[in-house]
């Protein structure tokens, strides 16, 4: 699959593009398939990861699995529209498929971390950040240790990256708090529907 795109094509048009992101076990995954599982127009990013693939993962559905010689040369031929590198593997954006979809008046949705959002902020600053938050600090941890497909480190280290990332919330456009899937998705689903001309104030919404 290429990745390859230098500039936003022709007849680029007022498609909201929105950045999802918060720390890990805070259910991005959950709030995404509940808006997927239900008509709705939009495309969801599917990230390049130097990470290896799970027995349950799918190439190409849920990451694009490249070895880190890849990971460089998408990098460094400016194919990334941003990525990060998270315990000690990386991920990206694709540049193309982003602005191809935005061209066609699709909405796209990115679910990327926090120093990714920090990028797309800079280079497409009309995108909406939106900062998923959990409805407090003992329900994240407690979902983090449930999960049961990470060892003792790494849950360590996201409990240690969780607190970074909540210490961000003021940098997104709209916080949404994940107490239900169902109302997070609701306004998940209002959000894209927005046009990207739309201004929106930030709020935080107890979803």
């Amino acid at each position: 699959m290429s990745f390859e795109e230098d500039a936003r094509p022709a007849g680029w048009s007022d498609a909201r593009l929105l950045v999802l992101s918060g720390p890990s076990g805070v259910g991005k995954d959950s709030v995404i398939e509940w808006v997927r599982s239900h008509p709705h127009e939009f495309w969801l990013s599917v990230s390049v990861t130097t990470r290896p693939r799970r027995a349950y993962e799918v190439d190409g559905e849920h990451y694009f699995f490249v070895d880190n010689a890849e990971f460089d040369r998408l990098l460094e031929t400016g194919q990334l529209l941003e990525w990060a590198e998270f315990a000690g593997n990386r991920y990206g954006t694709p540049r193309k498929q982003v602005l191809a979809r935005l061209a066609e008046g699709v909405p796209v949705l990115l679910k990327i971390d926090l120093q990714g959002a920090r990028q797309v902020k800079l280079t497409m600053p009309e995108a909406l950040l939106v900062f998923l938050a959990p409805p407090s600090w003992d329900e994240l941890e407690r979902r983090l240790r449930g999960r049961g497909t990470d060892d003792a480190e790494t849950i360590a280290h996201r409990l240690e990256h969780a607190r970074e990332e909540l210490a961000s919330e003021a940098e997104f456009d709209v916080t949404v708090v994940n107490g239900s899937v169902e109302k997070a998705a609701a306004e998940l689903i209002q959000l894209l529907d927005s046009s990207s001309k739309t201004p929106v104030s930030h709020r935080r919404s107890r979803g």
